[in-house]
């Protein structure tokens, strides 16, 4: 239970004296390198397209994918801009891991001068494993969480399509059945007056699609009564 006795002022003086003894950065240099670590690597932080990346590749990458799924809506949009940065990142990661391992056997020394070519450069990349091992370590760290967060942020964007396109076959299953009862009488019919937002293409293929089933299922019908007899 907290000091009741103690009073603001006083607490107000405690948080000030314990903030001098921070160990963060205090100089504007120091908390500018600090606030520039997430950019070491880029696999974590707010910042997306490293300024040292194609900010246009990054664009083709994000159409990619929205050409893939076609989202609906702000939380799809979210979902597959999400699905989009990770990928970018997992990609980073490769060549991250092929920077690091060419540039520790460049600086490898020839310790097998006489060695055919083949084996040095064999030797160097063993050299340049064992030496980078920590940060490439790391880097599989990275790897696994960002798959991870991959994989679940595909799930979360599946289910949420599968629920709207669900939700959306029911619908124009209901506004069509609406649609053949006005033209049965030969009435016509404004789906947006109901609320609908479908498009008069969309409705037009929806009732080509239901003519195409009836006449399977009659053909269907007609081939079991003409076995039957």
């Amino acid at each position: 239970m907290l000091n009741q006795s103690m009073s603001t002022p006083n607490r107000t003086e405690i948080n000030r004296a314990n903030s001098q003894h921070s160990t963060g950065p205090k100089t504007p240099e120091g908390k500018h390198r600090s606030s520039l670590n997430a950019l070491r690597h880029g696999l974590t932080g707010q910042l997306v397209v490293m300024p040292t990346e194609d900010l246009q590749a990054y664009q083709l990458h994000l159409t990619s994918f929205t050409d893939e799924y076609h989202p609906q809506g702000a939380t799809e949009a979210h979902l597959v801009q999400a699905l989009a940065d990770t990928s970018w990142r997992q990609n980073r990661v490769a060549a991250l891991e092929a920077n690091l391992l060419t540039l520790a056997a460049a600086n490898q020394p020839d310790v097998l001068d006489d060695a055919p070519a083949q084996v040095q450069q064999a030797m160097a990349i063993v050299a340049s494993l064992e030496s980078q091992s920590k940060a490439l370590a790391n880097l599989s760290l990275h790897s696994q969480r960002l798959s991870r967060q991959f994989e679940k942020t595909a799930e979360q964007l599946r289910d949420l399509q599968r629920t709207r396109l669900a939700d959306e076959r029911m619908e124009l299953n209901d506004l069509l059945d609406i649609v053949e009862m006005y033209e049965d009488k030969g009435e016509t019919y404004s789906p947006s007056d109901d609320g609908f937002v479908f498009s008069k293409a969309q409705i037009n293929l929806g009732l080509r699609r239901r003519n195409r089933e009836r006449r399977i299922e009659e053909a269907d019908d007609y081939w079991n009564d003409s076995a039957a007899a």
